[in-house]
């Protein structure tokens, strides 16, 4: 891991040094000089939004919001946002890594996220489970998120089945010269992060840092605990460093590596999972007549994991390795081909390889019973075009994908302490062209009413994590399936944006999505499930915004109300017209803050999520739960504020898994004080 991550150190600064070096040379009265007279300020953004972001359903959350939410962490900032949905109701100190997949719109999922999660463009997917690394990002890192939902066609659009998340960091100009988080909770749990900027030139470097750690709480009910239950303790950190520097007067190298480690334990002593990374990514912006954004990317990632009997508390699985890697990239062109057209073409690609390195053990004797190997490649060439033209006050967009998807060295070995072959699984390699495409329309009406319709499709590849991992949450065992098909996402919505008055805007949007060949945990005897594709998952409601300003009060509020169901090939699979698992009916939100002067901030967050089934028979439900969650930042003396947090204020009991009765719950009422320390820029 060292030597992966100082060699993409290296590979970055080097990359980076280029630039700044001709920038000196090029500095004088030269009459070559490519540079206006003075300093080049770069911003270390992406290209502009394009148009088309009117045409979908699009939500945007400023940086504000994002660090002023009641547990501190990036999960719970996205959960404000209408249809937003985890696999469980987790958060990133409790919950198995593994299990932390996104989606939106209600459409399920299996721990793989069926949303695309980009950072600055990069996705940062696991490569072989699809599970999003939560810990890993640092909210006081970023400048805002733009979440659109439904399926996309443009750059990575394969992965944006449900829609797209795209987290976009702060520069130099947001973030200042240092800023600083020191919080610790009633629990003695404590948090830490900081931020160092120094202006290069034109450019700028960013070194960043968080550092998570605590005993954590009860998952298992006072009356269930046994003398092995454990609290779910978690220690996780993640360290970055970005730099951005000019090229020339309109183009700018971004550069940026991170790593990050993250340890849990989860229910029982001994029970402990770990996963780790190490991301570098180069990418050049242009913002001349030819738009252009050219990206690559690196992905080391492991993971491990220790299964306890919840019969005998001892030892009965080793996931001790997954070792995986993910690269790609991507090339994005904008030419200035007519007036009132803004058209994007490119091409992208993301390949992952990984293996499942594991060793079973008896509950009896807790010898060694077995040693299981998997793993395999799945990569992912799109081509995309997209043009979204202008007409007055109306605004028409379409655009279509090409993706070339290929699955390959696919395999599941078992042997048993001796060596002796217990089974084995060779997959046979396949690939396919796809074709997906979007397009919709938006109508200017009035001046506060806007009107828009959008139809689309979409695709997802299996994860190796799917195609070749059985796991076992005991007592029940999911095999995995090798000859899972894509997913395919075909849907359409249509909406309005009014604005009844100056200070406040109201988003409603109607949507019916259709996933065929949905990938999920299917149930196929007592104890005994396998990952299989259904027919589809269908998923038709309404979800809605509200955005209102009044002086130094805002309100920010969302809700998702969504109808969905499993089609299971006909009334007589046990499976048909049942709700998907894990998918809520109802989920709302409302914040009310209110910033009575420069750098107070007190807000309230008022949350509810509807029952949901564990499981695809929906013999287990999760009740529904409601919390408050409340944030103060009071200023004290120069630069320094005082923070004040609480998390579920009411102690509600929030149900995350029910298994027969075996019921883990949520963080309990938590209350946080710190400081907050920012120089101005």
């Amino acid at each position: 891991m060292t030597c992966v991550f100082r060699f993409l150190a290296a590979a970055s600064i080097i990359a980076i040094c280029p630039p700044a070096q001709a920038q000196e040379e090029d500095s004088g009265e030269t009459s070559g000089n490519a540079y206006p007279e003075g300093e080049i300020v770069v911003t270390g953004e992406g290209l502009e939004p394009a148009l088309s972001n009117i045409v979908y359903s699009v939500t945007e959350i400023e940086r504000e919001q994002i660090i002023s939410s009641g547990s501190g962490r990036i999960e719970d900032v996205l959960s404000n946002v209408a249809g937003f949905q985890q696999f469980r109701r987790s958060d990133s100190r409790s919950s198995n890594p593994s299990a932390q997949g996104v989606t939106l719109r209600a459409l399920g999922g299996n721990a793989t996220s069926r949303a695309l999660v980009l950072l600055d463009g990069v996705p940062i997917a696991d490569p072989f489970f699809g599970y999003i690394p939560l810990s890993a990002i640092a909210p006081e890192g970023l400048a805002r998120i733009r979440v659109t939902r439904g399926g996309g066609s443009g750059p990575f659009g394969a992965g944006a089945l449900a829609g797209t998340i795209e987290l976009e960091s702060a520069g130099a100009d947001t973030l200042g010269p240092l800023a600083a988080n020191l919080a610790i909770n009633d629990r003695a749990e404590t948090e830490a992060s900081a931020a160092i900027t120094q202006q290069l030139g034109g450019g700028f470097g960013v070194v960043t840092g968080r550092w998570d750690r605590g005993q954590g709480f009860f998952t298992t009910p006072a009356g269930d605990r046994v003398p092995a239950s454990a609290r779910a303790a978690f220690d996780s950190w993640q360290v970055g460093m970005r730099a951005v520097a000019p090229l020339s007067a309109d183009t700018e190298l971004q550069a940026r590596v991170s790593i990050f480690d993250d340890s849990r334990t989860l229910r029982f002593d001994g029970a402990d999972s770990a996963s780790e990374g190490q991301d570098a990514s180069l990418r050049v912006i242009g913002r001349g007549d030819w738009k252009f954004d050219a990206l690559a990317y690196v992905q080391a990632r492991n993971f491990s994991n220790v299964v306890i009997s919840s019969t005998r508390f001892t030892r009965v699985l080793d996931q001790r390795n997954t070792p995986s890697t993910g690269l790609g990239g991507k090339i994005e062109v904008r030419p200035p081909i007519a007036e009132g057209h803004d058209v994007r073409v490119g091409a992208d690609y993301r390949r992952s390889d990984g293996e499942l390195q594991e060793e079973a053990y008896s509950a009896f004797s807790g010898l060694l019973t077995e040693r299981r190997r998997a793993g395999g490649v799945t990569s992912n060439l799109g081509l995309f075009l997209e043009d979204d033209w202008e007409i007055g006050p109306l605004v028409v967009t379409g655009g279509v994908r090409a993706d070339h998807t290929r699955i390959a060295d696919g395999f599941f070995r078992a042997v048993d302490a001796n060596g002796g072959l217990v089974s084995e699984t060779i997959a046979q390699d396949r690939s396919d062209w796809e074709l997906s495409w979007r397009a919709g329309a938006s109508f200017y009406a009035t001046r506060r009413l806007d009107l828009r319709a959008a139809a689309y499709t979409g695709l997802r590849v299996p994860t190796l994590n799917e195609l070749y991992r059985p796991f076992v949450v005991f007592p029940v065992v999911t095999q995995a399936n090798a000859a899972l098909r894509n997913e395919r996402l075909q849907g359409f919505e249509v909406g309005l944006s009014w604005q009844p008055v100056d200070a406040a805007v109201l988003s409603l949007t109607a949507f019916d999505n259709e996933v065929e060949n949905a990938i999920a945990n299917v149930t196929i005897a007592p104890n005994l499930r396998q990952r299989q594709n259904l027919p589809a998952i269908s998923a038709q409601g309404i979800e809605g915004t509200l955005a209102a300003r009044f002086g130094s009060v805002s309100l920010d509020a969302s809700f998702s109300l969504t109808d969905a169901e499993i089609d299971g090939e006909g009334a007589s699979s046990p499976l048909n017209g049942n709700r998907p698992p894990q998918t809520p009916e109802f989920a709302a939100s409302a914040t009310l803050a209110w910033q009575p002067a420069a750098g107070w901030r007190l807000a309230g967050t008022l949350r509810h999520v509807g029952a949901q089934f564990e499981d695809d028979l929906e013999t287990d439900i999760l009740r529904s739960a409601t919390t408050i969650d409340l944030f103060a930042q009071i200023p004290l003396v120069r630069n320094l504020s005082l923070i004040a947090r609480a998390e579920n204020l009411l102690d509600e009991d929030i149900v995350t898994r029910n298994s027969g009765g075996s019921i883990d719950l949520g963080v309990p009422r938590t209350v946080w004080l710190g400081l907050r320390f920012g120089l101005k820029p």
